[in-house]
């Protein structure tokens, strides 16, 4: 069964499609060269290249809303500044800014011109950006904004791998600030995509790190009934498939096979690989019962219901964010169950096995930051 792993969340990045060849104007080395000269060059005229910022406040991307068609509600797009904007954010704000604290995400053509995108961690400067205010922009739970992704637009699919990319490599620096074997500091290299010790000693190169995660659709012999299962945390009656990280030496399967004894003592045969994607107890159910749940879950409500909430926070209405309304995404007929929407890939394999009736153990792999194991 053929996959496109577009359609899953936070997958289909094409920042990182290809990275230039370290001679290229658009290499990270020359890309943030090229930068630094712009910064103290205010005309901005010695390079036919174009930055664009994207900035960060705890993790949650700053994004805007329109509303420009009725019918489809409103939209949000990712909160990109030149770079010239933002050197004048931390200038007003008495901060100096050298385009250290930038950090390379990829490059594209647009209109033949060639712009370069970077990603920037403002938690500690609260007094940025606040004249954005009347520009309706904020700061937005990445989870939010996927849950209020129109499926449809391409330009938000992209625009959800982006910022899953940009926060995944903020995080990761947070937490690398200091060397595993030696104790002392990590410096940046290459624009941000690794770090190094800053000890002679040692000089230690770290990467970011990825935890590779199974999640698995275990269904029975007969191929009548799915196991599924549900954490504390999930809102009442939402089920999901059994997940859980790949020990060291283990092979997908064999984690498969682990994890789902772990949970529920139930013993998993042949496994197949379904698809992969970036991110961030338990109880049988017949194939009806899980056919109806997805038939009562209203999930284009759910979404428009999020991108209504994304645009009163743009404008400054609300300021809370609530996760477990995001995804209780139930109409107003009550359903024995309900699942992720199409945004979780366990969304993904249900549907698979409901819709398609393979005869088959689905495997998923998950690459899952560190900094993504609660919060994303």
């Amino acid at each position: 069964m053929p996959i496109s792993l577009q359609s899953h969340a936070f997958a289909g990045n094409p920042l990182r499609s290809k990275t230039p060849q370290p001679t290229h104007p658009l290499s990270p080395a020359l890309a943030l060269e090229t930068l630094k000269t712009q910064l103290v060059d205010n005309s901005h005229q010695s390079s036919s290249l174009n930055f664009k910022v994207l900035p960060f406040r705890k993790g949650r991307p700053l994004a805007s809303s329109t509303s420009t068609d009725a019918d489809l509600g409103p939209t949000w797009h990712l909160g990109w500044i030149s770079l010239a904007d933002c050197k004048g954010l931390f200038s007003a704000s008495g901060v100096e800014f050298t385009g250290d604290s930038l950090f390379y995400l990829g490059s594209s053509s647009e209109q033949d011109v060639d712009v370069v995108y970077w990603a920037i961690d403002v938690s500690g400067e609260n007094s940025l950006f606040t004249e954005f205010d009347s520009e309706q922009v904020c700061f937005i739970e990445l989870r939010t904004l996927m849950v209020a992704t129109d499926w449809a637009d391409k330009q938000a699919m992209v625009d959800l791998a982006v910022a899953g990319h940009a926060k995944a490599l903020l995080e990761w620096h947070n937490i690398s600030r200091f060397c595993g074997y030696c104790g002392e500091k990590t410096v940046p290299m290459e624009s941000g995509r690794r770090k190094q010790c800053s000890n002679e000693l040692c000089r230690r190169k770290v990467y970011p790190r990825v935890d590779p995660v199974v999640i698995m659709l275990v269904i029975d012999r007969e191929n009548d009934r799915a196991l599924l299962g549900r954490q504390s945390r999930f809102v009442p009656r939402m089920w999901s498939c059994l997940a859980g990280f790949i020990e060291p030496g283990e092979s997908l399967e064999e984690a498969v096979r682990r994890e789902t004894w772990e949970e529920t003592a139930i013993e998993v045969g042949e496994v197949m690989y379904h698809s992969s994607q970036p991110w961030p107890d338990a109880q049988w159910h017949s194939r009806e019962d899980v056919r109806k749940a997805l038939m009562f879950a209203e999930y284009e409500k759910a979404q428009r219901t999020a991108a209504a909430k994304v645009d009163q926070m743009c404008r400054g209405v609300e300021k809370g964010q609530s996760l477990s309304s995001d995804f209780n995404v139930e109409s107003g007929e009550l359903a024995p169950m309900f699942f992720p929407g199409p945004f979780a890939i366990a969304h993904r394999l249900i549907t698979s096995w409901v819709n398609q009736g393979s005869t088959f153990d689905a495997l998923q792999l998950k690459q899952q930051p560190n900094s993504y194991q609660s919060n994303l």
